[in-house]
């Protein structure tokens, strides 16, 4: 896992180098929620043909995946783009994060617990992205800054190598990536979680919660 390697630096290559070629590729996005995806999707929108995928058996409880799902359609209704953003529903079934964390349930949010959910997520993208024949596949993960940018860099290269697709690197909290997902939150009055989306991250903010009262 390379920690120096900008990743910003690096999607802005590509990006002019596109510009240049004067293509719009196809991109699938895999989407963890709304406001995470809000400034990814007006940034890119800009130079690719976008899907969104929203995968994410993680999410605890079933009422809360809903909600999400249903404002990730909604701002993707919402939200001026160049290219219209096309949207796919993926499945959710819980057990398969359940077995990808077994083992792992007490790690502290962000450790080794985590990297297996974002694993799970991205090879549901590549695998997608490999089926559906898309030039790129990428995760908005990378815009919060509680994820680590570099090993979500370091698994996609991994299963594009895989998959035979190629990942489009990123770290969208950069140049005011994660400020401007919160002007556009706002903007499209989107709902905002407190926690990331799992069982245990659910425990956890709560825990943080009742150490403030």
């Amino acid at each position: 896992m390379n920690q120096n390697i900008n990743y910003q630096k690096e999607l802005d290559k590509k990006i002019k180098k596109l510009q240049e070629e004067n293509v719009v590729p196809t991109l699938l996005i895999h989407s963890c929620c709304a406001p995470c995806s809000s400034y990814v999707l007006e940034y890119l929108s800009q130079y690719f043909h976008i899907t969104v995928l929203y995968y994410n058996p993680n999410i605890y409880p079933p009422q809360e995946y809903e909600v999400r799902a249903l404002e990730q359609q909604r701002l993707i209704d919402e939200l001026e783009v160049k290219y219209p953003i096309k949207f796919i529903a993926g499945r959710y079934e819980p057990d398969e994060f359940y077995t990808a964390a077994k083992g792992y349930e007490k790690e502290p949010e962000g450790g080794e617990r985590c990297f297996r959910c974002y694993h799970l997520r991205l090879e549901e993208a590549a695998k997608i992205a490999k089926e559906m024949r898309f030039d790129y596949f990428t995760t908005t993960l990378t815009i919060s800054p509680l994820k680590k940018a570099a090993k979500l860099n370091q698994i996609g290269e991994e299963l594009g190598k895989e998959y035979g697709v190629e990942y489009l690197m990123s770290d969208f909290k950069k140049k005011e990536g994660y400020k401007r997902s919160i002007e556009l939150s706002n903007e499209h009055h989107l709902y905002r979680q407190n926690y990331c989306g799992c069982v245990y991250s659910k425990v956890e903010a709560d825990q943080r919660e009742k150490s403030k009262q």
